[in-house]
Order: C-alpha cells, then sequence, then structure tokens
C-alpha cells in the first residue's frame, strides 16, 4: 500500500525559497540545509531540493519549478515487482542511498517523476 509522504520542490535559491515557504506560507522549518530543506505539514513532509542548472535536455526533471511527489512503502522490492508488471516506466531501480533508506523512481504518463522509498 502506497502512503502519500512528501512533496520535493525544485529552487534556485535555497535560501529565498524557505524564506518564502516559512515567512509567507507560515509552514515550520523542520530543517534547512544548502542543498535539502524540509517543513513540518500535516501528515506530509514539504522538501526544497536545489535545482541543478537547466541543460535543455528534454525530461529535465530537476529544474527551478518543478515538483516530485513521493510515498513510503513496508517493502520496495515487491512494489517494485508489481509496478512492473503493471507497465509502469521505472526511471531509477531500487537503491539504498547513503542516508540508509531504500529509493527508486518511476514516471507518470506525462513524464512527473514518483519516487518510492523503503525506510529503515
Amino acid at each position: 500500500m502506497l502512503k502519500f509522504s512528501n512533496a520535493i520542490v525544485f529552487v534556485s535559491n535555497m535560501d529565498r525559497s524557505v524564506a518564502f515557504y516559512r515567512d509567507a506560507l507560515g509552514l515550520k522549518l523542520r530543517f534547512q540545509s544548502e542543498h535539502w530543506s524540509e517543513f513540518d505539514t500535516p501528515g506530509v513532509t514539504l522538501a526544497l531540493h536545489l535545482a541543478q542548472p537547466a541543460s535543455g535536455a528534454d525530461g529535465d526533471k530537476t529544474v527551478a519549478g518543478r515538483c516530485e511527489i513521493g510515498f513510503d512503502v513496508p517493502d520496495l522490492d515487491a512494489c517494485h515487482r508489481e509496478l512492473l508488471a503493471k507497465g509502469v516506466r521505472c526511471i531509477r531501480a531500487p537503491k539504498v542511498e547513503d542516508f540508509g533508506a531504500k529509493l527508486a523512481h518511476y514516471s507518470d504518463p506525462d513524464g512527473l517523476t514518483i519516487t518510492i522509498c523503503e525506510r529503515k
């Protein structure tokens, strides 16, 4: 069962974007770093990720102004097999990240990146 867990907004200037979401929208800042910041929102995390410079390549997903949604699952490998069997396009197969969680990336029919995470 997928549990909606986060939305990642790619931003061009972390300090400016943190100030907007914290000061203008009134969201509670969980933590801030140079490349990644998170806000506490009821039930779902809003994360800001420093964008990559636009390459002009079709499908460039990490430029400022784009968003990515994330879900948590208890068993990513089983979820991955099920999604592939249903014809869902996998962008990046499940992989354990340096922070300990296992992540995989998929694409919706319009190219929106969906991240699915198995947390430790």
